[in-house]
């Protein structure tokens, strides 16, 4: 499952390989609360047809009606504003007097999507700049600390995984969680040893490894953007690269099992060198409570955790499944 702005330039690249003239819409500021945030993208054809989304559906609307009605009339990328004043603002769906800035790019086959796509199949993460004055397009190597702007007349737009995530464990919970993942733009590994959990194991975009999971959290030199979690019931694969993760700076580390079985990782991760903090960075049992049961609803559960930390959701606001039991036997 890709992205929603993965599908966006696949759909460019289809269009414009059958002979069809497109744009491309980019979130580029907001001012106010927003339905999407900066990088959302939107692409027209010059029939009407849209994917992608750049606000609640309002100026979608617009945007394709003046499409329809005038055809694709750029020839170089313009930046415009919606919701200046609080009567746009209302007509557009925005908080009163809020405002969105895009960047509409009309689209040609010197814009580079297909190559763009080429190395998003790879792996890598693009900075796609546009020169605003001529249309004229690079790729450059990004690191992860890149944010998308204009400056100097060039429109620096992001694309690929700015965000990973090491999945132990290539069981039924393991294919719902990865194809959740990669559909939110994460950069997904699932790492088992067991080559009868590996066989038949297969999601598009996903990679599959059989390395020792501790030897793979050392090796992928985890930062603020990665997450890790163990998904095998098996100490043997989980409590070492458990133990690897802690001690990097992985913004989520997680582990499934019951409350007890929690209890009795906790106590084995206590004889590691673990300092206190680092072992209460992890997440068991893993995921909100949201009743769930299934391996989807789990894997929800899971991805809605990882979601809210991500965020800087505040703890309170949130009730993680560990706590769920005490939280129903107050009640």
């Amino acid at each position: 499952m890709d992205s929603i702005d993965l599908d966006v330039l696949k759909t460019c690249a289809a269009w414009l390989g059958g002979g069809q003239r497109c744009q491309l819409v980019t979130v580029i500021k907001t001012w106010g609360s927003s339905p999407r945030p900066v990088g959302a993208t939107l692409a027209i054809c010059e029939d009407g047809q849209v994917v992608g989304s750049v606000s609640g559906g309002c100026i979608e609307d617009d945007l394709i009606a003046r499409v329809r009605d005038n055809g694709i009339e750029l020839t170089l990328p313009e930046i415009i504003s919606y919701g200046i004043s609080a009567d746009e603002a209302h007509r557009f769906g925005l908080p009163c007097g809020g405002t969105i800035e895009l960047a509409i790019e009309p689209l040609s086959h010197d814009s580079r999507i297909p190559e763009l796509l080429v190395r998003l199949d790879g792996g890598e993460l693009v900075e796609r700049r546009v020169h605003l004055a001529s249309g004229a397009v690079t790729l450059e190597p990004a690191p992860a600390s890149a944010i998308q702007r204009i400056e100097d007349g060039v429109l620096h737009t992001l694309h690929g995984p700015r965000w990973r995530l090491y999945i132990i464990g290539a069981g039924p919970l393991s294919r719902f969680l990865a194809t959740i993942a990669a559909g939110m733009d994460y950069r997904v590994t699932v790492c088992d040893p067991r080559e009868e959990y590996r066989s038949g194991f297969s999601i598009p975009g996903v990679s599959l490894v059989h390395a020792m999971p501790d030897d793979l959290v050392i090796e992928a030199k985890l930062d603020a953007r990665s997450a890790v979690v163990a998904l095998t019931h098996d100490p043997k694969l989980d409590d070492l690269a458990l133990m690897e993760a802690l001690k990097s700076e992985a913004f989520y580390v997680g582990a499934i099992g019951s409350r007890a079985n929690n209890a009795k990782r906790r106590e084995r991760l206590t004889l590691f060198d673990l300092t206190d903090a680092e072992l209460a960075r992890l997440h068991g049992p893993i995921g909100i409570y949201i009743g769930s049961k299934t391996p989807a609803e789990i894997a929800i559960s899971i991805m809605a955790e990882m979601t809210a930390v991500k965020n800087a959701v505040p703890q309170q606001m949130l009730v993680p499944h560990a706590a769920a039991l005490t939280l129903v036997s107050a009640a």
